[in-house]
């Protein structure tokens, strides 16, 4: 007997975002994490093993860091899922259960979570073929130096040329990932939609609320890059937090219809 397809949730109206609401959010993701500890720290530690396996295999075993590469932002996604879900049951104080909780992750699956994860992998492939073209066009004179040991190539005019182009583009798609996914992420997991039109919300909200986005954004850029320098052990604290942060963030971003 075939399952009678769901309907669509409706549509959310987008609210005005203050800086305080920024603030309250991250103290909110802060307080989950100190309620579940063990959730964040299962979730997040999937993040920290890819990252320190791509860091220990590097350019040696080219193939293996690329498969890692390309697979992760295909899964990644649903490991913000067990996060997020985490944090809807101590709002709505719901019991935190293992089998429950990783049983809504396991159904992601069947659902649009996993067109997020193929949106990412385009983005990631283009910004691969991006960092190529680039290294071409500002140092295609110099394709026989080594750059993992001669890093004197980058303080070169052409060299921080290509940096700074770098570093411009990088930001831009950056914050266009950002865009996409800030609110898409927890809405599909909430309600029901399809992963075009979470990712236009997402986006509408983040150009409605450009001034506490671009803010958001910028905490956690700036969090995850210092939380990667001590071996990317930082990781283990800061994802849970931003990742349950993210989930007040989005309720207070949209309001939903009864």
């Amino acid at each position: 007997m075939e399952t009678a397809p769901i309907a669509p949730s409706p549509r959310p109206e987008i609210g005005r975002l203050t800086f305080v609401e920024i603030w309250a959010s991250l103290k909110a993701g802060l307080w989950d994490f100190r309620r579940a500890p063990l959730y964040g720290f299962a979730f997040s530690a999937f993040y920290v093993l890819v990252g320190l396996v791509l860091w220990w295999i590097g350019a040696d075993t080219f193939l293996w860091t690329l498969a890692l590469s390309l697979g992760f932002p295909l899964v990644a996604p649903f490991a913000a899922v067990g996060l997020y879900e985490v944090s809807r049951r101590i709002e709505a104080d719901e019991p935190l259960v293992w089998s429950e909780v990783m049983a809504v992750v396991w159904q992601e699956r069947r659902r649009q979570l996993p067109w997020i994860g193929v949106v990412l992998l385009l983005i990631f492939l283009f910004w691969s073929f991006f960092a190529h073209m680039s290294f071409a066009l500002f140092l295609g004179s110099s394709t026989l130096t080594n750059i993992s040991t001669s890093y004197e190539v980058f303080l070169t005019p052409a060299g921080l040329s290509m940096l700074a182009f770098q570093v411009v583009v990088g930001a831009g798609v950056a914050f266009l990932t950002f865009g996409l996914t800030v609110v898409a992420l927890p809405l599909l997991v909430d309600k029901e939609f399809d992963f075009v039109t979470a990712m236009l919300i997402s986006l509408n909200t983040v150009s409605r609320n450009k001034g506490p986005m671009i803010v958001w954004a910028a905490i956690v850029a700036l969090t995850l890059f210092a939380a990667m320098i001590p071996a990317f052990l930082g990781l283990l604290v800061a994802l849970p937090v931003l990742g349950h942060a993210t989930w007040h963030l989005y309720r207070r971003a949209l309001y939903h219809p009864m």
